[in-house]
């Protein structure tokens, strides 16, 4: 694939994805539903309320729908809805364009799904995304996803730089219960990503 020139901007604001979403430059979408999720999905027992943070194409969100889930998509990028709400068709109002870190009227929720958010964030927020997390989870709930290690700088994709490094963003209010390798990653994650669930702590109420 052929990478577009994009002018310097930061990926904590709208506009940088903006633009390759314009582009149709999104070489993070795995064109599928990974087969962990699919797998969590199976394995769930039923329906949740779930959040898509950063959800993009909304591929996932449509998965979701479709398996019965009460799911919100929500990214900052308005090149991004748009192009979901595009292609879900009658699901399209699951989709909005919407702040992580603003308030959201639906929280909290039974699971936030993670898929490539937290690695485009600019490490300087991910302090921020943890504590959002907690806020975001019911107490028994799950915080569940992919999460890229590397020793790379550069991003995004952010690498995390070792599982010491996520334990100290979700703790104390996590607990890791699952971590598993990815077996059907896209390229740039190949053999570098973790399948991971994490609960919130504290009684369901």
């Amino acid at each position: 694939m052929d990478i577009p020139s994009f002018p310097r901007r930061d990926p904590a604001e709208a506009g940088f994805w903006d633009l390759r979403y314009e582009a149709r430059f999104a070489p993070w979408d795995a064109g599928r539903v990974p087969a962990r999720l699919a797998a969590y999905v199976e394995a769930a027992g039923g329906p949740r309320r779930v959040l898509v943070p950063g959800c993009g194409s909304a591929r996932d969100v449509a998965f979701l729908a479709r398996a019965g889930w009460d799911v919100l998509g929500i990214d900052f990028s308005a090149g991004a809805v748009a192009l979901a709400r595009r292609d879900l068709g009658p699901d399209a109002g699951r989709v909005r364009q919407a702040d992580f870190f603003a308030p959201i009227a639906e929280a909290p929720f039974e699971t936030v799904y993670e898929r490539a958010f937290l690695c485009a964030l600019p490490r300087r927020l991910w302090a921020a995304w943890g504590r959002r997390a907690a806020e975001l989870v019911v107490p028994g709930g799950t915080l569940a996803g992919f999460f890229y290690f590397d020793e790379g700088e550069r991003g995004p994709p952010f690498a995390l730089h070792g599982q010491g490094q996520l334990e100290a963003l979700l703790a104390p209010a996590f607990e890791r219960i699952e971590d598993a390798p990815v077996g059907d990653s896209i390229p740039v994650f190949e053999g570098k990503e973790r399948w991971q669930v994490w609960r919130r702590g504290g009684a369901q109420g």
